[in-house]
């Protein structure tokens, strides 16, 4: 029987938002579940409890969030349905207003001031300021927590956790001689960082043998790109988040400038230190920018065709579900839903029927049917207000062009046509598509848990197409940073390569290669980058702790098991929203639990929309409650 040391302890393993987010999770439910016992939380992370590695101060002040302030929380609400206790705060809007007005008395850095008096719910922060936020709701969390919760932070990097002969967890830290020991472990680790893949190591062995250089897959703000010289040819593949990182900091990060030109034009003047980029990616497009505004019609009703009653019906019938026959036609029927409501009630002089008449025929017809195309020509007679998902993955899919200069000028205008509709209200039947998307993410892992999902279609579809699809149309940047990769363009620091980008190795020359399969013509180059983050990869992490524990069979990697076929995602195998780690033979460890974006459960953004009773708080109470009553039921008296 396990025999418990004195106080309990709990260790989570990252202090970043989630780990913070359990950190209040605990604090919230402390007093129900463990009354008076004493409770010592261990925080280990080498960066700042609160903002964590990727929104700590120390980093470049030009770096963006790509959510608006009013969007962003780290506080439980009372729309979210968990057994906890709400503890509503602030959002970060709600925090800079509160700032500002002096309700709250805070000494707010200096280099955030400016932004602090320009700031409106809108606004897309910097990432310091998102910092200063979190570092608030820690010490928040600290003034409020139950006396009977004591919170040791550790500034270092935790590399092993084994287990005693009495069942104590050890948590190994960073130059230390001696463990922690805790009655339970949380490893809220976020995004793995990870050594490269087979194809990453043969052009860095390109690179290293011709004296060139090679980036690999990497979180942008925390790679060293002082080796990309001033006015160098550098290919860049990844149109993403990653690469609006990469090219500020190459731009304005070395001395560059905005201006606006009389006429409106915004003008880019170069330092002189910048690199020439050649950018292109499958798309050959960037991720579309966050719209300039709000919704003007009635709110869609949802989830209204992908819900949880769709969902237990698929899951009902014989058979895997596979996701292009079963989920993808719910999926397009309620993006189209969340765009035609939107369009319907909000622009009305742009359709031919009233929405309550349009709605019940909708209601009725198969996604993409002659019926439902028939009863959308029929309604909305011009083709660009119609809802075509196929089309707005693939832009530019059908484009051809004479040369790779022709190539770039369609890319050009597809990026001005994106940036036109994105600040035109006009258009807002766009938000109500990406709204749908977010309640469809919000009940895609009720479809995973369903276990009857087929594994290559949750590999490939879901966890590929899908995430890329959903990032690409709802999780892309501030406008600002598009109009300002044109202007990088018009000063010929940026060259655009267009859709279906490849890239190869010349071993004569010791050049990189690039160009686009839709036009004629190569790029040289003596730096290759592939600006994204790594995929998850438990085997091949340089997480310490995550790489050890699995290198000894202790924590898994998630596989997916069909009927005739195997496949391995790479994320930390948990048991979804209730946070337990599975070792590598699918058994659950009954005191080690695991979250974050690279586990089973899948949550999408770092952080949680208020009043949306969003999935990332229900993790975070679900597992904060296991832990209390785990250490609770130890501290029992023995009958």
């Amino acid at each position: 029987m396990y025999q418990p040391a004195s106080p309990a302890a709990v260790a989570i393993v990252g202090a970043g938002p989630k780990g913070v987010g359990v950190l209040e999770r605990i604090c919230a439910s402390a007093p129900e579940l463990l009354g008076e016992h004493h409770l010592v939380i261990h925080l280990i992370d080498p960066y700042p409890p609160g903002p964590g590695r990727v929104w700590r101060h120390d980093q470049s002040p030009l770096l963006l969030m790509n959510s608006k302030a009013a969007d962003v929380t780290m506080f439980t609400d009372d729309t979210v349905r968990c057994e906890g206790p709400p503890m509503p705060g602030p959002t970060l809007a709600e925090w800079i207003a509160q700032v500002r007005d002096g309700t709250l008395s805070l000494d707010v850095d200096p280099d955030l001031r400016e932004e602090l008096h320009r700031a409106t719910p809108a606004t897309f922060h910097t990432r310091r300021m998102q910092g200063a936020y979190l570092s608030w709701c820690y010490r928040r969390i600290l003034d409020t927590r139950p006396d009977s919760v004591e919170v040791r932070v550790h500034t270092t990097e935790a590399v092993d956790l084994t287990e005693s002969d009495d069942g104590d967890q050890l948590v190994w830290l960073r130059d230390e001689t001696q463990p922690l020991r805790a009655d339970v472990v949380v490893l809220t680790v976020g995004h793995l960082d990870g050594e490269t893949d087979e194809a990453g190591w043969s052009l860095s062995d390109f690179a290293d043998r011709h004296g060139r250089k090679y980036f690999p897959p990497g979180y942008t703000a925390d790679t060293d790109l002082s080796p990309i010289e001033s006015g160098e040819a550098v290919l860049v593949r990844g149109f993403g988040l990653a690469f609006i990182d990469l090219l500020t900091l190459l731009t304005e990060g070395r001395g560059g400038r905005y201006t606006t030109a009389a006429d409106g034009e915004l003008v880019y003047r170069r330092s002189g230190a910048e690199p020439t980029l050649y950018i292109g990616s499958r798309r050959g497009v960037p991720y579309r920018p966050k719209p300039g505004y709000g919704l003007l019609g009635a709110a869609a009703e949802l989830p209204r065709f992908f819900s949880p009653d769709e969902i237990a019906g698929l899951a009902a019938r014989p058979g895997p579900i596979r996701f292009r026959p079963d989920l993808w036609p719910l999926i397009a029927k309620e993006l189209g839903w969340g765009y035609y409501t939107e369009l319907f009630t909000a622009h009305p002089q742009r359709v031919r029927m009233e929405f309550a008449e349009f709605a019940d025929l909708y209601r009725e017809l198969d996604w993409d049917s002659v019926e439902l195309r028939t009863l959308v020509a029929k309604a909305v007679p011009a083709e660009t207000d119609r809802f075509d998902p196929v089309a707005l993955d693939s832009p530019l899919v059908e484009v051809t062009a004479a040369d790779a200069s022709a190539l770039a000028t369609r890319v050009r205008e597809h990026i001005a046509q994106v940036l036109d509709r994105g600040g035109d209200s006009a258009f807002s039947a766009d938000l109500g598509a990406v709204n749908a998307m977010l309640s469809v993410f919000r009940q895609l892992p009720a479809a995973v848990a369903t276990g009857k999902l087929d594994p290559a279609s949750q590999l490939f579809d879901v966890d590929g197409w899908w995430f890329g699809f959903f990032s690409y149309i709802g999780s892309g940047p501030p406008r600002a940073r598009l109009e300002e990769l044109l202007a990088l363009e018009r000063a010929g620091v940026v060259t655009f390569v267009g859709p279906e980008m490849w890239v190869a190795t010349d071993e004569k020359r010791g050049l990189f290669l690039g160009g686009s399969r839709k036009a004629l013509g190569t790029v040289t180059a003596t730096t290759l980058v592939d600006a994204r983050l790594p995929p998850p990869d438990v085997t091949r992490t340089t997480n310490p702790i995550v790489r050890a524990l699995h290198d000894r069979g202790r924590l898994g990697a998630e596989r997916l098991v069909g009927e005739t076929t195997a496949y391995s995602t790479g994320r930390i195998h948990t048991s979804g929203i209730d946070g337990q780690l599975f070792d590598i033979d699918g058994v659950v460890h009954p005191r080690r639990f695991a979250l974050g974006p690279h586990t089973s459960l899948r949550i999408a953004g770092a952080f949680s929309r208020p009043r949306t009773n969003a999935l990332g708080f229900r993790e975070n109470d679900s597992v904060a409650r296991q832990v209390l009553r785990l250490v609770g039921a130890d501290r029992q008296p023995q009958r």
